[in-house]
């Protein structure tokens, strides 16, 4: 395990939504989401980040990627340094050049991820011993290589696993608790890529919560999953539930929202 905890972090970037986010992509047409509401959610979200004791800073909205907000995707960042990804939606892939110049002026160590596969940040979970790629339809075995290949630059142990079929991103269905713990659903867990670790289970119904995120002390999530949240809190975790009805519409969920690092 690492010495500090990987979910201890005291920076944070996000970027504002920009308004064509309510054309943003999605697998399952719930609706567009409303614009003012998505800002609500994204106001809150950074919010919570502060009082989690982060440091946030806010990028502007960029209007000609409508899913820009989303800024984990196309980059990954390490107390060790950053790489930039090279996202695997053809409308997302301008987000890593515009991303790339923000990176270079807060870490020493920028790595591009080598062409020519693909790989989206909402595929990585980082536990303390290892870093999981999830293969997905955002994430190539191409680009798993090519990370794996980064990841190993910056000191890191990768493992490439494989997620399950129609689900968006691997932390769609899971998420790390502590270092010991994750958060996942059924169908995520069922392939074996816990083992070895303690495993809290979405309740039936609620599995939309398994993309939480622990911040320090706490652990967000989605307000709309009562029974996860009566589950982690009688597991003794300290959850702040947060509103994410509307970037729930662009298959988004609370760990796409952020690049978090500690300094």
């Amino acid at each position: 395990m690492s010495a500090t905890p990987v979910y201890r972090f005291d920076n944070a970037i996000v970027r504002t939504p920009c308004h064509w986010i309510v054309d943003g992509l999605r697998a399952v047409d719930l609706g567009a989401p409303d614009y003012a509401k998505v800002l609500a959610e994204h106001a809150a979200y950074i919010v919570a980040l502060e009082d989690a004791g982060v440091t946030v800073e806010v990028l502007p909205a960029l209007e000609a990627y409508p899913d820009s907000m989303f800024v984990e995707d196309p980059a990954l960042v390490f107390h060790e340094g950053a790489i930039v990804m090279r996202p695997g939606a053809a409308s997302r892939f301008g987000e890593a050049a515009e991303i790339a110049p923000v990176l270079k002026k807060r870490f020493s160590r920028v790595l591009d991820l080598a062409a020519p596969g693909f790989a989206d940040g909402g595929d990585i979970l980082v536990l303390g011993d290892r870093v999981m790629i999830g293969l997905s339809d955002r994430t190539n075995e191409t680009g798993a290589g090519a990370l794996a290949d980064a990841l190993r630059e910056l000191g890191k142990n990768p493992v490439i696993v494989r997620t399950p079929p129609n689900v968006l991103h691997f932390k769609s269905d899971c998420s790390l608790l502590d270092e010991e713990t994750v958060l996942s659903t059924r169908r995520l867990a069922a392939g074996g890529v816990f083992d070895g670790l303690r495993i809290l289970f979405t309740p039936d119904g609620e599995e939309g919560a398994a993309n939480a995120l622990r911040i320090n002390d706490r652990v967000f999530v989605g307000s709309a999953f009562p029974k996860t949240i009566a589950m982690l809190e009688g597991a003794g975790y300290r959850v702040v539930p947060l509103a994410t009805s509307e970037i729930a519409k662009v298959d988004a969920g609370l760990s796409c929202m952020s690049l978090r690092w500690r300094a």
